[in-house]
């Protein structure tokens, strides 16, 4: 049972279609005997006709049946069939440089493709594609090809055009990357929305909510300090977290054990490694922490650590609570941070 004062918390949260409640609850709608999702783009009905649910299953219990506009019962970003098609057409030939012929070769409206990538990966398809170009480029590169070589079998004719497409995308020019790391970055989708992650292929760098304010400005403050470029793929970190985390959401896993990179100064490591020790299901205030460090006085450089974690879940900083009780920040959203410490101790009991 949803609590009164968070009916009209979930309300507002339903007519801003804030994306931050994805997975924190469903509405069932009286007039129509539907349910939707906080976001959906349908018209938004009553407060005196609305029943929130924590559980798609609660809802068809009620009963309601699945609104047929934003499908409660698919993921939330689920991967439609226009992006499919295309990311596999990618993978079959990452070297293309794709034209009008080929969509058309495929039934599939160039902006259509634009858009439904522009909304699931943050980039039109053009850019996918050139940024999977790219990354054969790179790989080239670093195994002793040619520059020239590598500029033609990424599809560019003009060297200056491939210089500045390859440093627009990997933050780097060709004949600078001998000393630069390679990171990678990868989409995961959660039960509280779809998550980044970027790794090595020895450790995960950075996990955070795609919708997290300033997610763009922490990206690139990674790749400068740690002299990196950042291209699409999947690294063994990557599958490993995104293993945990699906089962970190099923309730099955309360610690991970995929290898971190930690970006921080000695200070901040502290805190974190303060952070790991939290029990799930359990809650500590900066001051505790400050004094588990024993620098009683530093709760708001705590607060600071705390909010440069980016880590999240893994190194799990929704457990760092005001002394008064009260959630305070979350970078992800109070919603994700309260439904985060409800799933730990509903796991815990």
């Amino acid at each position: 049972m949803i609590a009164t004062e968070r009916k009209q918390e979930f309300y507002e949260a339903l007519l801003d279609r804030n994306t931050e409640y994805e997975g924190v609850f469903y509405v069932g709608v009286k007039t129509t005997g539907v349910f939707c999702r906080p976001t959906c783009p349908a018209r938004k009905p009553k407060m005196e006709n609305c029943e929130f649910f924590e559980t798609a299953q609660q809802a068809l219990l009620a009963p309601y049946r699945p609104c047929q506009r934003c499908r409660p019962l698919s993921h939330p970003n689920q991967v439609s069939d226009v992006v499919r098609v295309l990311v596999e057409a990618v993978e079959n030939h990452p070297e293309k440089r794709w034209k009008g012929r080929d969509f058309r070769e495929l039934s599939v409206d160039e902006s259509t493709a634009r858009r439904q990538f522009k909304k699931r990966f943050g980039m039109t398809f053009i850019e996918y594609a050139r940024a999977r170009r790219m990354g054969l480029a790179l790989k080239n590169i670093r195994s002793g090809q040619s520059f020239i070589d590598s500029q033609l079998s990424a599809g560019y004719e003009s060297s200056s055009g491939f210089r500045d497409a390859f440093s627009r995308i990997m933050g780097a020019a060709p004949t600078l990357l001998d000393d630069r790391k390679i990171l990678k970055a990868a989409w995961i989708d959660t039960r509280l929305g779809p998550m980044m992650a970027i790794g090595d292929e020895s450790a995960l760098y950075l996990l955070e909510f795609i919708d997290r304010r300033g997610l763009e400005r922490e990206v690139e403050r990674l790749r400068k300090r740690t002299r990196s470029a950042v291209i699409p793929g999947m690294t063994e970190p990557i599958r490993s977290v995104e293993r945990e985390l699906g089962l970190y959401f099923e309730g099955k896993l309360t610690a991970f054990e995929t290898p971190l990179f930690l970006l921080g100064s000695e200070f901040q490591k502290s805190v974190w490694a303060q952070l790991l020790k939290i029990p799930p299901g359990e809650t500590r205030s900066y001051l505790d922490i400050a004094r588990s460090l024993d620098r009683p006085t530093a709760s708001r450089a705590v607060a600071r650590a705390n909010g440069s974690n980016q880590l999240a879940i893994v190194i799990p900083c929704h457990r760092v609570i005001n002394s008064n009780g009260d959630l305070g920040g979350y970078a992800g959203g109070v919603a994700r941070k309260n439904w985060l410490l409800e799933h730990e101790r509903r796991g815990e009991g």
